[in-house]
C-alpha cells in the first residue's frame, strides 16, 4: 500500500488548526454547573446543539483539505499557477482558525462578526480562484460557504441579542 502523504497532509492540517483554535473554547462553551460563558449567552432559537459543531467542522475541514489537494495536484505542486488559489486558501483557513478565540475567548461578538464577514469574502475569493483551476475543488467548498453563511447569521444574532454585554475595546 502506498500512502499519499500530500493528500493526508492536505486533509489533516485544517483539522489540526481547528482543534488548536478549539482550545480557546475550553471552559467557555459548557461546564458542569451550566455557567460557562456560551451557556449563559442569549442565542436565537435556531442555534444548533453544541454536539453538532465538532462533526460538522470535521467534515468541512476534510472537504476543504481535499479541495486544496486537487488544486495542488492540478497545478503541479507549489507553482506560480498555484500561488493565488492556495494563497487565498491559506488566508481564509487562518481567518477561520482565528475567529474562534475572538468569539469564545475574548467574547468580542461584534469584532467576531466583522471577522466572519472578512472570512466570508476571503472564502468566496478562494472558491472563485479554485473554480478557474478545478470545478470539483470549488464544489467541495460549497458546503463550507453555506455553513459560514449560517455561522455569520448566528454570530450576528448573538451579537445583537447580547449587545448590552459587549465590553468596549481598550485602546
Amino acid at each position: 500500500m502506498v500512502w499519499n502523504w500530500d493528500l493526508i497532509f492536505a486533509i489533516v492540517v485544517p483539522s489540526i488548526g481547528g482543534w488548536v483554535g478549539a482550545l480557546s473554547m475550553l471552559g467557555e462553551v459548557s461546564s458542569p454547573d451550566g455557567k460557562a460563558w456560551y451557556e449563559q449567552l442569549r442565542k436565537p432559537i435556531w442555534t444548533p446543539p453544541n454536539w453538532l459543531f465538532a462533526p460538522t467542522w470535521l467534515a468541512l475541514y476534510t472537504a476543504m483539505g481535499y479541495a486544496s489537494y486537487l488544486i495542488y495536484t492540478d497545478c503541479g505542486g507549489f507553482t506560480d499557477e498555484a500561488a493565488l488559489p492556495l494563497g487565498l486558501y491559506v488566508t481564509q483557513l487562518v481567518l477561520n482558525w482565528f475567529w474562534t478565540p475572538v468569539f469564545f475567548k475574548l467574547h468580542q461578538l461584534g469584532w467576531a462578526f466583522l471577522h466572519m464577514c472578512v472570512l466570508d469574502g476571503a472564502t468566496m475569493a478562494c472558491m472563485a480562484s479554485f473554480l478557474l483551476v478545478n470545478k470539483l475543488a470549488a464544489l467541495f467548498l460549497v458546503p463550507y460557504l453555506g455553513w459560514l453563511a449560517f455561522a455569520t447569521c448566528l454570530n450576528y444574532a448573538c451579537w445583537q441579542m447580547n449587545r448590552a454585554d459587549d465590553q468596549p475595546i481598550k485602546q
